[in-house]
């Protein structure tokens, strides 16, 4: 994950000062150098990293902080506004018409993620923002770049505007709008040609849709995985288009992230959108603060709590809790727990969400862990209602039968069960959350070592070497 190795050296530092009996300058300046360490091994620009330095030290070593009560918390919250503020401070939105169509041009290198993340944003537009939106394929380079546009737009329920790799991206987007017009779309977003890198020829044609659009937005695709270099991307194209927002993509890999913290001080164009997985749904508005509290490591509980809305099933959450508070926990509870987190994504990347969670994240291995859901599934799919009802009931025989039924072993048999009686025995002294607005807190404990293995899960997980092995895969 992004941010990984930055939020366990802030974290650190942060460690060491409140230890300390006393904030001096010294311990001060120790922390500092640790912080501007994590900073540049992040690969932050080293003029940012300067800079912001300066600025914390200026503030951290003021009286007001150095006779307070608790100055190593004020430290943090410095540092924690310090990042907001090199983020962006406050969410940067798409300005839509009041009357009229609303353009977004999409743009950025070839490999970025820019068709897919084209179709994330007129699904987040269509789905939370009551807008109608247009996919325009204006790549027409691209080998199968229509094709994929057709069929994520077919997955999301929004029309593709295509004339074929015959006809130019300029007469594309121009007989689009025409279209868009008789058949009252209000955003139209278009999916332009990218390169392996920037060159005339793409910056020309860009140019000339541009000059004919005049479009409301110009939206910069960049990776994350790129470090420093997004800098000079979003540089390069600002300079020849000027873009008013930035689409990160990948942010879920293994990146150092630096790249994020960069590129507002340096080019002022903001961050508005950043996608975190492979799904259509994986893709966020992007909110600095919530941004810096996962960075220091203090989860991100509001987007959380959005995600699980947006993608749970509220009727049968709000089930699963009325019966947990009569201290109910059956098997078919277990089965739904366990749709209900499928739904959210990513369990690691969950996990980061959560204060006291957080720091367990690093020792998920999400394929396993997936892997050890979907089986976990299919071994209770495969019992008898009055089975779920009654697992004490589950012998040698039954277990022989469930287990062929679900293409597993008994021992995997064994181990679920062995997994639901501690969940069950910490669902009925913890509860629920009330009303099933989020995951069950006591769920996700109940898979953590706290209640039997979290699934993915091993001793070695968050060890370097595990670590190394991730990254070379």
């Amino acid at each position: 994950m992004a941010f990984e190795s930055l939020t366990e050296r802030m974290s650190q530092a942060f460690k060491n000062l409140t230890g300390q009996g006393k904030l001096t300058e010294k311990n001060m300046n120790d922390m500092l150098k640790e912080v501007r360490m994590s900073l540049l091994e992040a690969d932050v620009n080293y003029k940012v990293v300067k800079d912001f330095i300066a600025r914390v030290k200026e503030q951290a070593l003021g009286e007001t902080v150095m006779k307070s009560l608790n100055p190593s918390q004020m430290v943090v919250k410095i540092v924690h506004d310090e990042i907001t503020d090199l983020l962006g401070t406050e969410e940067t939105e798409i300005h839509y018409q009041k009357n009229g169509i609303t353009t977004v041009m999409m743009v950025g290198l070839q490999g970025t993620g820019k068709t897919t993340a084209s179709a994330k944003i007129a699904n987040l537009m269509k789905k939370k923002q009551g807008r109608r939106p247009l996919l325009v394929a204006c790549d027409v380079i691209r080998p199968a770049a229509i094709e994929q546009l057709q069929t994520l737009g077919e997955s999301i329920g929004v029309e593709v505007f295509t004339l074929g790799v015959e006809t130019g991206a300029l007469e594309t987007a121009k007989r689009a709008m025409a279209y868009a017009k008789e058949q009252g779309y209000d955003t139209v977003l278009f999916d332009t040609a990218g390169r392996l890198h920037i060159d005339e020829e793409l910056m020309q044609e860009l140019g000339d849709i541009k000059a004919f659009l005049h479009p409301d937005e110009i939206l910069l695709t960049v990776d994350a995985m790129t470090g420093q270099d997004i800098v000079n991307v979003a540089q390069s194209f600002h300079d020849q288009l000027d873009v008013s927002g930035l689409v990160l993509t990948k942010l879920d890999g293994d990146s150092r992230g630096g790249g994020i913290l960069s590129v507002r001080a340096i080019t002022n164009v903001p961050v508005m959108f950043v996608g975190l997985g492979e799904k259509i749904d994986d893709l966020d508005v992007f909110h600095p603060s919530r941004m810096a509290d996962r960075i220091l490591g203090m989860g991100d509980v509001l987007t959380l709590i959005e995600q699980a809305q947006d993608k749970m099933d509220m009727e049968a959450s709000k089930k699963t809790a009325d019966r947990l508070m009569q201290g109910t926990f059956t098997l078919d509870d277990m089965l739904v727990q366990y749709q209900q987190i499928k739904k959210m994504g990513s369990l690691g990347g969950m996990m980061k969400m959560i204060p006291g969670l957080n720091k367990m994240a690093g020792q998920i291995d999400d394929v396993r862990a997936e892997g050890t859901i979907r089986k976990s599934e299919a071994i209770i799919q495969s019992m008898t209602p009055y089975e779920r009802e009654n697992p004490k009931c589950l012998k040698a025989s039954r277990k022989n039968r469930i287990a062929k039924g679900s293409g597993t072993s008994v021992a995997d048999v064994n181990r679920m069960l062995t997994q639901f009686e501690k969940m069950q025995q910490m669902m009925k002294m913890m509860g629920g959350m009330g009303g099933g607005r989020m995951p069950n807190m006591a769920a996700l404990k109940g898979m953590s070592g706290m209640g039997g293995g979290m699934p993915g899960a091993s001793k070695h997980a968050g060890s370097k070497k595990a670590k190394k092995k991730r990254k070379k895969r």
